[in-house]
């Protein structure tokens, strides 16, 4: 390893993550309407190909850290900030580990996720209220604040989430496609097809559709499955336990130049209608239609933990950062909201639900490419 990797090994770590969308999901691009459908989603500008900003990501993980440190609050602390002014930590909360114990989280309030109701308050006049951001917990710490005598950029950053493995009907089932770039990101190095043609395996014909493209199979690939199975497999449960979760046969290497097209060949497309809550009956002219990433695509991305403990003593406001260590187990803990109350738009109808797996990437760092995106 070295110097500089040793430098910022110090200063940031890095945690891999991987998703599994368990349902479509749908991150809107806010009113903006182009080509087929009404109701479109977010795209990396340059190649037009779906992701999950990491903006999306930051925002709900915030909540649901949140939420699960107001699981932990004793019944009798959880709403009034004020019963646990003089009490002892370990007192306010009914689970004793050390992320849950950080001092400054005695003033947690669940409006510590979400806009800041009063920003205008002082940091000091802001532990106690009910409505504004208490600046003080790990939420605050790890996700920003801003006050009106103090901002606080935070300690977490979170890239896009970009497609992986992006499943495709085919006439032999579900195969799962990918690029030699993006399988290069991950350090699983195989070559990339010629020009309207695919690398597969196990298929007894010289072509294969996706979805409606029909294309010529130039050879098989020699993508080591073990390596992919290493990062994604806990994601998708095989029932044979001693059988790799991807096998070769599950995997089509395409050309670069027409991913973004099977992709969005491929999304899911979804017609619906507004009812007339008087007649019970399809409202006249109220017909729409959404897009989403389809359920089991596979997405991929990091997120950096910043150590600023070295800041502690600048500014005595801000003394008593959370540790990496302790931000990155409230990250764990609270992971497990995105697979029952999701992320993005219509969750109440279907969408949203993703299953997340975290890693250290410190220790494998030199082996692999940087991930593309970011939003903090």
């Amino acid at each position: 390893m070295s110097e500089n990797q040793k430098v910022k090994n110090n200063l940031v770590k890095e945690l891999k993550i991987f998703a599994l969308t368990m349902d479509p999901v749908y991150i809107g691009t806010g009113g903006y309407t182009i080509g087929r459908v009404d109701n479109t989603i977010v795209r990396e500008p340059i190649t037009r190909i779906p992701k999950i900003p990491g903006s999306s990501l930051a925002g709900v993980w915030r909540y649901y850290v949140a939420l699960k440190l107001h699981e932990f609050l004793k019944e009798e602390y959880r709403i009034s900030k004020r019963k646990r002014k003089d009490k002892d930590i370990e007192e306010i909360f009914s689970q004793k580990k050390k992320w849950v114990l950080f001092e400054g989280n005695r003033y947690i309030g669940i409006k510590c996720a979400g806009q800041d109701d009063k920003p205008q308050l002082n940091f000091d006049d802001s532990q106690f209220e009910q409505k504004a951001h208490c600046g003080h917990c790990i939420v605050c710490k790890s996700f920003g604040f801003s006050k009106k005598d103090l901002s606080w950029q935070g300690l977490l950053f979170f890239s896009d989430l970009n497609i992986f493995l992006f499943p495709v009907h085919t006439m032999y089932g579900v195969k799962w496609i990918t690029t030699a770039s993006k399988l290069k990101e991950l350090g699983i190095q195989t070559d990339s097809p010629g020009k309207e043609k695919v690398l597969a395996n196990g298929v007894d014909n010289q072509h294969i559709n996706l979805g409606w493209l029909y294309l010529e199979i130039e050879r098989e690939h020699n993508i080591d499955c073990e390596l992919l199975n290493k990062n994604f497999g806990s994601l998708v449960q095989s029932e044979d336990q001693s059988k790799s979760v991807f096998q070769d046969e599950d995997i089509i290497v395409v050309p670069e130049n027409l991913i973004s097209q099977i992709i969005n060949s491929n999304l899911e497309v979804r017609t619906s209608v507004s009812i007339d809550p008087i007649t019970g009956a399809a409202k006249e002219g109220a017909l729409f239609t959404s897009e989403a990433i389809p359920r089991g695509t596979v997405l991929y991305g990091n997120i950096r933990i910043f150590d600023k403990s070295q800041f502690n003593g600048i500014n005595d406001k801000l003394k008593d950062l959370p540790a990496k260590e302790d931000i990155e187990e409230a990250l764990k803990d609270s992971k497990h909201f995105f697979e029952t109350l999701g992320i993005g738009g219509m969750t109440t109808r279907g969408f949203g639900r993703i299953k997340i797996e975290l890693s250290d990437s410190n220790d494998d760092s030199e082996t692999e490419g940087d991930s593309k995106g970011g939003d903090s």
